[in-house]
């Protein structure tokens, strides 16, 4: 068949497509049954445990103690036991290293024995400990290629799973990933850490405003999930989309976002079957998915969970994208988590939702109904606020990256420059804080709806601000800037040990205050007044997109850290190592390995895209280029034997001629680009070559291919087309 008929065939293939049906049926089957039935969970663990057992691993769980090594054994085999039920055949050690996926590796249960049978085995020592070999890994320097051993272990905090496949299951233990010489190797280590650090100087301030009841802090994320869904005829024959993930060319289709009309719209019902059975999948995981709705670009979508403890949440993130992406080649879909998939439309983040809760139940972040007079929460409020304006830099290293950069900063997504919405009501508190005191606070009222049969609504104390990259938004606040494809682990390591010095500053102070005799509210109030004072140039309730407001943060002092390669360089800075050293969230030596490895992660992922591109010039838009001359060429030539002058044809024919010849030059240029020798062992310099560099040559070649495809005949034209992979499915 000819290869310009390939989009004709997906587009008739996506016509015949029907959503699946049976997979999800709540009618037969409770929803709350299917909640966490592939979990060993706190139910499994009661029910299978001895109770000396379960009541000392609850104490690791909840109250974060160290695991008491003498039940290993005994949970392994419950948790043996509960897995072959579930139909589960092996075992595996699941875990995050620096890739920014997760990584697993599959033993069987099944051990021979002496009679030459075999029977199922798992002890404490496989549940607590795993080996996998850690050379092939990223580590930044951590590890050279020729020291393989690394142990992955065992964390009790997030719960062990059943993973099915086509032809059986799989048990799935959530681990941390360590070097020989024990040394983070992955990015759940450096979290718990975090969320360690924090828990100890959250309770310091509890403990000065009188709490006796709360043993523990726990720091509390609801990480949103936006994502686009492509055909799967279509995503097979766009070579740009399989290797990188987003589109390398692409002309803008004659519709795309701008009558508004996609978001919370309908959802498509072939989609809809979709999102069923992720959600199903989810909910037997134990996943608390909340909210299903259409983002604003065309055939982009978001899914959002319930709020839990940070670890939980960030394994939880990573088994959603896991089961987003498995279960879309179900329904012939291909799902899109790069940042950018699309030039021109919206991309893809990854809104995490962080508020910070005691052990028994207390949200430290809601203000209850007069927050001026809750001096707790204001502390906490202002703690984070604080944070946030001292490490400003740091949090836009945590959510750095090739894909991230293409959209911080457009208007769809928050800019570079960090800031921090709070909304009138908290604004008009710490103003009132600024001068000395805060005698009142704005009080919410109600909205008139204007319809007789409608009570009046109320109204939040405060608006929301969907451009602020930082924002309080009631009980919480929402960091608007991770990635889509970004494990949320960074973002949260770094707010938590940012939020725990603020804290660390505020308990020392307080403590001492109160030790010398001074009253606590007088203590309060004035360490307020100097934290605002401090923080003030952070607050901006305004428009981020406005170019006013880039001039005015920068009067203000505000860094602005335009891409990837601007900001990693922190990472390593004295600051940093004393911030993480103090608390022991990272070493020196790990901060020096995450340098290295996002370095080069961006610089591989740009590489890789400019090959992408370049073997898409060369091999299919320059070819559609010259056939689409060639038809021309002969229309006019035939024209010029009839003896007719068409100047119109002329002028078509010239168009596309030199069209193509700058086409060509651009191709070459990236070629000399990419193949010029540039010292690869300087990470940090290679990086900046390819941000510099090949960045710019490979937007001159989109350019220029997308306006070849907006001349070439569609019948010639290969690559299947924003239109159609954006509306059709």
């Amino acid at each position: 068949m000819a290869q310009g008929n390939v989009r004709q065939d997906a587009i008739a293939a996506i016509c015949h497509g029907k959503p699946i049906e049976g997979v999800v049926d709540y009618q037969t089957r409770d929803l709350t049954d299917v909640f966490g039935e592939h979990v060993f969970n706190d139910d499994a663990q009661r029910e299978r445990l001895p109770v000396n057992v379960y009541k000392k691993l609850q104490e690791t769980i909840q109250a974060g103690k160290e695991l008491d090594p003498t039940i290993a054994d005994s949970v392994a085999l419950a948790m043996r036991d509960w897995a072959l039920e579930h139909g589960a055949s092996h075992f595996t050690h699941w875990f995050q290293p620096m890739t920014g996926s997760t990584a697993e590796k599959h033993d069987s249960f099944v051990t021979p024995t002496a009679s030459g049978g075999v029977m199922p085995k798992f002890s404490g020592s496989d549940l607590v400990r795993g080996e996998p070999d850690a050379s092939s890994f990223p580590s930044g320097g951590l590890r050279a290629t020729f020291e393989a051993r690394g142990y992955t272990a065992w964390d009790p905090s997030s719960p062990a799973f059943i993973l099915d496949n086509p032809n059986g299951a799989t048990l799935v233990i959530p681990t941390m990933f360590l070097s020989w010489t024990g040394e983070a190797l992955g990015k759940k280590t450096p979290l718990l850490r975090s969320m360690d650090v924090l828990s100890t100087q959250a309770m310091r301030v509890l403990k000065v405003f009188g709490n006796k009841t709360a043993k523990r802090v726990l720091t509390t994320v609801g990480a949103e999930q936006e994502y686009f869904l492509v055909d799967s005829n279509f995503y097979m024959n766009r070579p740009d989309l399989v290797a990188t993930g987003r589109t390398l060319f692409g002309a803008k289709p004659p519709k795309g976002q701008e009558l508004d009309d996609n978001y919370f719209g309908a959802i498509n019902e072939r989609a809809l079957s979709y999102m069923a059975e992720v959600e199903y999948e989810l909910l037997r995981l134990g996943v608390p998915i909340k909210t299903r709705h259409n983002e604003v670009a065309p055939g982009q979508y978001e899914l959002a969970p319930t709020f839990e403890t940070s670890n939980l949440a960030t394994d939880h993130q990573m088994m959603t994208m896991d089961i987003l992406s498995t279960v879309a080649a179900k329904h012939g879909f291909a799902c899109l988590m790069h940042e950018k998939p699309f030039a021109g439309i919206n991309g893809s983040g990854k809104h995490n939702n962080w508020s910070i809760s005691t052990d028994d139940g207390e949200n430290l972040l809601n203000p209850g109904d007069t927050p001026h007079a809750n001096a707790q929460f204001l502390l906490f409020c202002a703690a984070t606020v604080r944070a946030v304006h001292k490490y400003a830099g740091l949090l836009r290293v945590s959510v750095c990256g090739a894909g991230n950069d293409h959209r911080l900063g457009a208007n769809e997504a928050p800019p570079a420059i960090i800031s921090v919405f709070l909304g009138g009501q908290l604004s008009d508190v710490f103003r009132q804080l600024e001068a000395g005191a805060a005698e009142s606070s704005q009080t919410a009222d109600s909205i008139e709806v204007g319809v007789s049969m409608l009570p009046k609504l109320p109204r939040d104390a405060g608006d929301r601000n969907r451009t602020s990259p930082f924002a309080f938004t009631g009980n919480k606040f929402e960091f608007r800037a991770p990635g889509s494809s970004q494990n949320v682990s960074g973002v949260n390591t770094v707010l938590n040990a940012a939020i725990a010095e603020s804290l660390d500053f505020a308990a020392t102070r307080l403590e001492a205050d109160i030790a010398a005799g001074k009253d606590l509210n007088l203590a309060v109030q004035e360490l307020l007044t100097e934290m605002v004072t401090e923080f003030k140039p952070v607050l901006f309730d305004g428009d981020n997109y406005a170019a006013e407001w880039h001039a005015e943060a920068e009067k203000r002092g505000l860094p602005n850290y335009r891409s990837t390669v601007d900001c990693v360089p922190l990472i390593t800075s004295p600051e940093s190592v004393e911030l993480f050293g103090k608390y022991n969230v990272f070493s020196a030596r790990e901060l020096h390995s995450r340098q290295e490895i996002l370095l080069e992660t961006y610089a591989t992922k740009i590489s890789i895209e400019a090959e992408t591109t370049s073997m898409m010039a060369h091999t299919m838009i320059m070819p559609a280029a010259l056939k689409y001359q060639t038809k021309i060429a002969t229309a006019v030539n035939g024209a010029k034997t009839a003896g007719v002058e068409d100047p119109a044809l002329q002028g078509l024919l010239e168009e596309a001629a030199a069209t193509a010849g700058a086409f060509r030059q651009a191709a070459v240029d990236l070629d000399t680009a990419k193949n010029a020798d540039i010292d690869s062992d300087d990470a940090l310099a290679y990086a900046q070559y390819q941000h510099s560099t090949i960045i710019p040559a490979m937007l001159k070649l989109r350019e220029l291919g997308d306006k070849v495809e907006r001349l070439v005949d569609s019948e010639d034209w290969t690559l299947p087309t924003y239109a159609e992979m954006l509306f059709l499915r």
